[in-house]
């Protein structure tokens, strides 16, 4: 947990800020702005205080009007004032002045939780599967658990295993020699041996061909990697932290799964729960996300409470990504100065369109002779392109759902949007 000082003035201008800030996975302890600080310190004072304050502290004012936050600048510390309407998302802004860099933003108490057992888990060496629909924050959860175990010093990659190739991932994954394959003109080290000491995170890892599945079990249980072309293994010694927004149990009974392989990597299981059962983690997230897109001189466009109960009331079924675009958006296309519930365009979720697929085909009899008959392959990709739009429609643009829908895998599903796509192009 991150400790920061408040001082006795702060703490009477906002009395309830110290236990959003333990919601949040922050302990505030009560100071005397006088007493210099040590140096590493962060302290909340009163804005009377300002004489008193330094660069890494925020000074704090609760009034009515217009919400306010002003970044450091110039040697001068943060400022923060609100009044009561606007209380609730500044407290979380405060949260997320303070929130260590590598801890996810969260303000729900079960998000608390969950992050204190990643880092119990994170002190022990114990191989990690993580949990959850896409853009639920699975990466940054490998990283916090990266950064809290013995092996933060040392590299932390992250792979997806659907963005590669099939072909090259067992050389990405394990290293090639020189000459191994036409193109491999030097050798490579791969990523095992580049996480080599820290923590390699295997994203997506259902969607592993079963051939790779293998490979992979025998490097985790003998810590040891065979690059393609060789015929002497080399030691590593690397945490694996495995991802998937896949039901693994399932992907097992169905056969496309190793089942000791699961069991390898179902060591210490954490699943991420969608963004849209993160009520607080919502108006966390947002604070998070508004810092990130203000850029240093601007004005920060605060929400009102009307954007922030709509944020909140929404399902979110892209998760933080959907969130983000959302923002994003807003602050580009908002009329004030403020984010009004007007701005934020989430009425539906966007779906994707394709230049190339029209909605249906009609095929007549030609009526003159210089019409162009229509090819049997792109009568196909028609009706490919509109099988994938209504799926896409029916799971509101959830991909792994509309892969299901069409009976294919994701990966699968990703190809046929990439061939569609390049078909518009040409």
């Amino acid at each position: 947990m991150a400790n920061v000082g408040i001082s006795a003035k702060a703490l009477e201008a906002c009395p309830t800020l110290v236990a959003w800030l333990a919601g949040a996975g922050i302990e505030a302890q009560a100071i005397d702005a006088a007493t210099p600080p040590a140096r590493e310190s962060r302290r909340i004072l009163h804005v009377s205080e300002k004489s008193l304050s330094r660069v890494t502290d925020l000074l704090i004012a609760v009034r009515e009007g217009a919400p306010a936050f002003t970044a450091s600048a110039k040697g001068f510390p943060a400022e923060i004032a609100f009044g009561l309407e606007d209380m609730a998302f500044g407290h979380a802004l405060v949260a997320e002045f303070f929130r260590p860099a590598h801890r996810p933003a969260c303000g729900e108490p079960a998000s608390v939780q969950l992050l204190a057992l990643a880092g119990r888990i994170a002190r022990s060496d114990a191989t990690v599967l993580l949990m959850g629909e896409t853009g639920t924050g699975k990466e940054g959860m490998a990283r916090f658990v990266h950064a809290e175990s013995p092996r933060a010093a040392k590299p932390f990659i992250a792979v997806n295993c659907a963005a590669l190739p099939e072909t090259m991932l067992e050389a990405m994954l394990f290293g090639h020699q020189k000459g191994s394959f036409t193109g491999a003109g030097a050798a490579g080290e791969g990523l095992f041996r580049a996480a080599d000491g820290g923590t390699l995170l295997l994203d997506e890892i259902a969607e592993l061909p079963l051939v790779l599945q293998a490979k992979l079990l025998r490097a985790l249980q003998e810590r040891e990697v065979l690059p393609v072309g060789a015929t002497q293994p080399i030691k590593v010694d690397v945490r694996i932290i495995a991802a998937g927004n896949r039901d693994l149990a399932a992907e097992v009974t169905a056969g496309r799964f190793r089942a000791d392989l699961y069991w390898r990597l179902n060591v210490m299981a954490l699943t991420l729960t969608p963004l849209g059962q993160r009520r607080q983690d919502i108006r966390a997230i947002t604070a998070a996300l508004l810092l990130r897109h203000t850029n240093p001189g601007e004005a920060f466009a605060w929400p009102t409470s009307a954007a922030l109960d709509r944020l909140m009331a929404h399902g979110w079924a892209g998760n933080v990504r959907e969130l983000d675009n959302v923002l994003q958006r807003a602050l580009v296309l908002r009329a004030g100065e403020r984010l009004e519930a007007d701005d934020l365009m989430i009425d539906a979720a966007p779906m994707p369109t394709f230049a190339a697929a029209p909605a249906a085909i009609e095929i007549a009899a030609p009526v003159a002779s210089n019409v162009v008959p229509l090819r049997l392959a792109d009568a196909a990709r028609s009706s490919e392109a509109v099988a994938i739009e209504e799926a896409l429609a029916a799971t509101g643009g959830h991909r792994l759902r509309a892969a299901q829908r069409l009976g294919i895998s994701e990966r699968t599903l990703r190809y046929r949007l990439a061939g569609l796509r390049s078909a518009a192009a040409a």
